[in-house]
């Protein structure tokens, strides 16, 4: 996985960023992603790629009494604890790939715009259900694959420098997409929709919940924000981890 949030020039620019600046009000998705978590009164929760910690100090606020944030970033865990520590929060430098995913240790596994960075997607599936109680939930949002299957994931303009069209290419070839955002390279992994939610059912989730994000409508005055209606560009998923036999190392 790789750690494009370190970088000096990067880091400054996430942090203009609304949702940087303001947390969870300013998430676009945020108004579809808050109801579908479950009930955290007296819940163990991890949070991976927690970034800034937002989602951390809710389900804090929610009454959650052990609350784990992971990030690969160490710029990301400074942030985090310097504006949303908690008693019940502890939080990591660690990728989501290297986390050691105790079996039967959580209630809820939560992670906001931070899968698309794995390439094998189907193992963290498999040790996030192992890491889950009975019928633990497990609450993402990924970039959709329309986003990250676009080519150079922006958009081909017109004469007058204005959207035309959202371009597509190579979207059953997953893998490794370079793109450009907020000034850096940066390296992402596209999966498709059938990887994503078979990868799930074949790993012992039932699937509660998918909904394309799309932003409120007191956002729509905001510049670019009518054009996220032109394509999908997030994908929240929640998943109930099912009792079933699991055999499977890692």
């Amino acid at each position: 996985m790789n750690n494009e949030y370190d970088n000096d020039k990067f880091f400054a620019e996430y942090a203009k960023m609304s949702r940087s600046k303001d947390g969870l009000s300013s998430a676009g998705e945020w108004h579809q992603l808050k109801p579908l978590f479950p009930p955290l009164e007296g819940k163990n929760v991890l949070d991976l790629g927690c970034g800034y910690g937002w989602h951390c100090k809710y389900a804090a606020e929610q009454g959650a009494v052990q609350v784990l944030g992971l990030d690969l970033s160490r710029k990301m865990i400074e942030e985090a604890k310097s504006r949303n520590a908690g008693e019940q929060i502890e939080y990591r430098v660690c990728g989501i790939d290297e986390y050691e995913y105790p079996k039967n240790a959580w209630d809820c596994v939560v992670s906001n715009l931070a899968l698309h960075y794995i390439e094998n997607i189907e193992l963290i599936f498999q040790k996030v259900h192992r890491t889950l109680k009975p019928n633990g939930i497990f609450l993402f949002n990924i970039e959709h694959p329309v986003f990250t299957a676009g080519v150079g994931q922006d958009w081909l303009y017109n004469d007058e420098g204005t959207p035309k069209c959202w371009p597509i290419d190579h979207y059953f070839i997953s893998g490794e997409r370079h793109t450009h955002f907020l000034g850096c390279d940066v390296v992402k992994q596209h999966h498709t929709l059938t990887q994503i939610l078979m990868g799930l059912l074949n790993n012992g989730f039932e699937l509660k919940a998918v909904e394309e994000a799309t932003p409120p409508q007191e956002m729509m005055d905001i510049p670019g924000f009518k054009d996220e209606l032109r394509r999908p560009m997030m994908l929240l998923v929640k998943a109930a981890a099912r009792e079933v036999a699991m055999n499977k190392e890692f």
